[in-house]
């Protein structure tokens, strides 16, 4: 059984491709209705709770209360997910959309995999590193799959795309991550995102999500840099601080209190 809706995406391609090329300063598209109805009530079934296997989820000053999963039982629907969004005709269509040639993906999902974020979560705005660890390819492309039914905007937990480009300081785009939402955006050196404002959901509720990230050999020379890991700027003011100061002390308390 296929799981991304491919029939859906190759008919849409044209329209979200444009979608796509008509975002500046980086681009960006968002649509529904990623994997097939069937597919996606299976996989958010099988969405394993935090308690259950092995999640990473470690506390930093920028991201607080984010776990997350890259190995699954083998030939379960959410190892078959993730080799269908790293397959062929995936990387195929994500060229067409992106206008991106050769595009490579990362069996090992590094960054990438399973991510859930419970009550009090932030991830800041951010762009991302830039270099694989291991392949020295260049990051050019993220695919977020939301899998969240009946969110409510009170909870917050939306991803936000931000413009700092030329002094500005603008926030582009907010989608809420509901259920069988997709968002593609290119990864360069000004793609700033995130879900900065903390979770307010109450117990048993949290942010799903499905990442993978695609890579080129190369980039047009415009865009490379120097290899860094993530970048973050606060865009929230005092309350910003704050919130890094308390996820701060959470992280210290994590390495060196608790060991």
């Amino acid at each position: 059984m296929k799981l991304i809706n491919f029939e859906s995406l190759q008919k849409g391609a044209d329209t979200i491709r444009r979608d796509y090329d008509s975002k500046t300063p980086f681009h960006y598209t968002m649509f529904e209705g990623f994997f097939t109805p069937q597919a996606a009530e299976l996989i958010y079934d099988e969405y394993p709770a935090i308690q259950d296997g092995k999640w990473d989820g470690t506390t930093y000053i920028d991201q607080k209360n984010k776990f997350q999963k890259t190995t699954f039982e083998p030939n379960s629907i959410l190892e078959n997910a993730m080799s269908e969004l790293n397959s062929d005709p995936f990387l195929h269509w994500l060229e067409k959309i992106s206008g991106i040639d050769n595009l490579k993906a990362d069996m090992e999902l590094f960054g990438g995999g399973l991510h859930q974020s419970i009550a009090g979560a932030f991830l800041n705005v951010h762009v991302d590193y830039n270099i694989h660890p291991k392949t020295k390819y260049h990051r050019r492309l993220n695919v977020l799959v939301y899998m969240n039914k009946d969110w409510k905007d009170e909870y917050e937990g939306h991803l936000e795309l931000w413009d700092f480009s030329q002094g500005k300081k603008i926030q582009l785009a907010k989608y809420a991550p509901l259920f069988n939402r997709c968002v593609i955006f290119e990864t360069n050196e000004i793609s700033y995102h995130g879900h900065p404002k903390p979770l307010k959901t109450p117990s048993g509720v949290n942010r799903k999500s499905i990442a993978t990230y695609y890579y080129t050999e190369s980039r047009p020379l415009t865009e490379i840099a120097e290899a860094h890991n993530t970048i973050y700027v606060n865009t929230e003011g005092l309350a910003g601080q704050f919130k890094r100061l308390i996820s701060g002390s959470k992280a210290f308390v994590e390495r060196f209190i608790k060991r």
